[in-house]
């Protein structure tokens, strides 16, 4: 196999498995639902590729990366709370970064393999907003990194 059909083989692996993620995320049903049309009329055009079609802000573009008040963090979609001012810190990676959501049962996780390798995509567990993805490079207690797009969220002061 020469360099160009490798090539063309990742790329078409990569979006084939892309499409799968899409078919299936397509399939899981939450308590808030919407349709398309009521999600575009909610949502900025970026908060929607980011939330309704999985993309990713700017690195170093929310002003939610350096916000430090004490207060929680909200899903924009639906206002479940996801994510608390005592668990965040600064990852330098240019996206609000956490440690930990407020509780277990407030973000799930399923394996995203758009980049061909995978990783895992957290989204919110009422609405299933795409929030970002969490890493195994955070600090202690946890070693987690929820690394999410500021878009995807509403910062509430305590």
């Amino acid at each position: 196999m020469n360099r160009r059909s490798f090539v063309a083989t990742v790329i078409g692996a990569g979006t084939g498995l892309s499409l799968t993620r899409y078919a299936l995320a397509a399939g899981e049903t939450f308590e808030i639902t919407r349709t398309e049309a009521e999600w575009k009329a909610m949502l900025s055009d970026r908060q929607y590729e980011v939330m309704r079609r999985e993309g990713t802000e700017p690195a170093f573009s929310s002003p939610l990366d350096k916000q430090y008040d004490p207060g929680t963090y909200h899903c924009r979609g639906c206002d479940l709370a996801l994510y608390s001012s005592k668990h965040k810190f600064d990852s330098g990676t240019g996206w609000p970064s956490f440690w930990q959501p407020v509780n277990t049962s407030a973000v799930a996780t399923k394996r995203d393999w758009k980049l061909v390798i995978p990783r895992t995509e957290c989204h919110c567990s009422r609405c299933g907003s795409h929030l970002g993805h969490v890493f195994n490079d955070g600090p202690k207690p946890t070693g987690k990194r929820h690394c999410i797009n500021g878009v995807s969220l509403v910062f509430k002061p305590a």
